[in-house]
């Protein structure tokens, strides 16, 4: 839950993978196919699901995130998520992941995600959906 007291944090990093598992003993995450390109053969394409990892610093108290999902060129909201953390110690990074299903990307080209704390906008990550034809022999 939100608390308009806590600080405003600082952006560490913003990654996204296929998949993140949390370690139960240490409560380490493991970050699984950390990418910058999603690949596709035709459009309007899905993308099943990727996890979106957020690291902060300078954070205390509660917070109430919010995962805007933007085509970069025309800044339209393709989605948006939400997401409630409580943060208890100032000096150590906060960590958070946003587990996203079923994506739908109408046409290649720059997509961003932009985060959210208690409103305030703390950092972004851009990224690239491509059409697999534009760069022949890449991986997907």
């Amino acid at each position: 839950m939100a608390d308009p007291k806590s600080p405003r944090p600082t952006f560490n990093a913003m990654l996204i993978c296929d998949h993140t598992i949390r370690e139960e003993g240490s409560g380490k995450f493991s970050l699984i196919g950390i990418f910058s390109g999603i690949w596709s053969d035709r459009f309007p394409t899905f993308h099943q699901s990727l996890s979106v990892y957020v690291n902060l610093g300078d954070a205390q108290g509660g917070y109430r995130l919010r995962l805007e999902l933007l085509r970069a060129d025309t800044m339209q909201k393709i989605g948006i998520g939400e997401a409630d953390l409580q943060v208890r110690d100032l000096m150590l990074p906060a960590e958070f992941v946003f587990e996203l299903k079923m994506l739908v990307f109408e046409q290649p080209g720059r997509y961003q995600f932009d985060l959210y704390a208690n409103g305030d906008h703390v950092g972004s990550k851009s990224f690239q959906v491509l059409q697999s034809s534009q760069v022949p022999g890449e991986p997907q």
